[in-house]
């Protein structure tokens, strides 16, 4: 069971840290637990109540109401309203509670619900990517176990996967050639398998090639296919002291090609782009790019 501070809450909910202490205090709605040195500390089942008092209140119930519902009766209230077409916040809650249960059955309606509603694009960039922001910090500060991490993440890859299978063989004439492909020791996948079905779902080819990929192979695929573009995403590897050095290595090794870069060591960095080098800062950036 996860452990979170006040802020971790704030963070997950949408709720201020003020907020929650008034719901303590006034309503006795939720107990947390206190360190030795008296700082409150929640588990899952504290982060799984506040989220279902948020969705509640965002749909017109009193906080004076909610505080006399049973844990049954708030969970019914919550099904139902989950069950409704919902905006993309709503989903996000959902989505947070089926990860703490680590309930893929409730992750499977969600998502496949949102992909009938907005498409499967539109729930990648408005839903799980915000989800995947809203609790990435939580992962890395060890407020999210690793087996909540691994869960989530591999029923998203799958479900990329499964898109990118439906979007096979479709080039258009006029579409340009794209290989993807994380640096060496570079394991995050996600953002790249993602972009993978973003320039196939706009007729253009993709050579992927995946996670951890050495220079020297880079080098080998890049000679054989003559790409337009090379994609990689940066999030750990290289460290930020290297990304520099990797960026300009590439635009050196690669003249003809068109580099574009994204990931957290490049967004919002200082990094220096050479001519033939683009940062990437969205989803959007990519679309736009994959579409001309």
């Amino acid at each position: 069971m996860s452990n979170y501070s006040i802020k971790d809450l704030e963070q997950l909910s949408g709720i201020k840290a003020h907020t929650l202490r008034i719901w303590e205090q006034r309503y006795n709605i939720i107990s947390p637990k206190r360190t030795d040195t008296n700082i409150r500390t929640y588990d899952d089942v504290d982060l799984k109540l506040v989220l279902n008092i948020s969705l509640l209140k965002d749909h017109g119930f009193k906080i004076s109401e909610i505080s006399k519902m049973s844990t049954g009766e708030m969970a019914h209230e919550v099904i139902t309203i989950s069950d409704r077409k919902l905006n993309y916040p709503d989903q996000i809650h959902a989505l947070t509670i089926s990860m703490i249960d680590l309930d893929e059955e409730r992750f499977e309606k969600i998502i496949n619900t949102n992909i009938l509603q907005f498409g499967f694009e539109n729930t990648m960039i408005y839903i799980i990517y915000p989800f995947l922001s809203r609790i990435g910090t939580l992962w890395v500060t060890g407020s999210i176990g690793p087996a909540q991490e691994h869960f989530m993440s591999n029923l998203i890859r799958q479900k990329i996967i499964v898109a990118i299978d439906g979007q096979m063989n479709k080039q258009r004439p006029t579409g340009k050639k794209y290989l993807l492909f994380l640096p060496e020791g570079e394991l995050h996948e996600i953002g790249l398998l993602f972009a993978n079905y973003v320039i196939r779902a706009r007729q253009n080819k993709v050579i992927y090639l995946g996670q951890s990929l050495p220079m020297s192979e880079l080098e080998f695929v890049y000679d054989l296919h003559k790409p337009d573009y090379l994609f990689a995403v940066i999030t750990s590897s290289p460290s930020n002291h290297e990304v520099q050095l990797y960026v300009d290595r590439l635009a050196s090794r690669f003249p003809e090609a068109q580099l574009l870069f994204t990931g957290y060591q490049v967004v919002g960095q200082d990094i220096r782009t050479p001519d033939n080098a683009v940062i990437i800062n969205s989803v959007l950036d990519l679309i736009r790019i994959a579409d001309s």
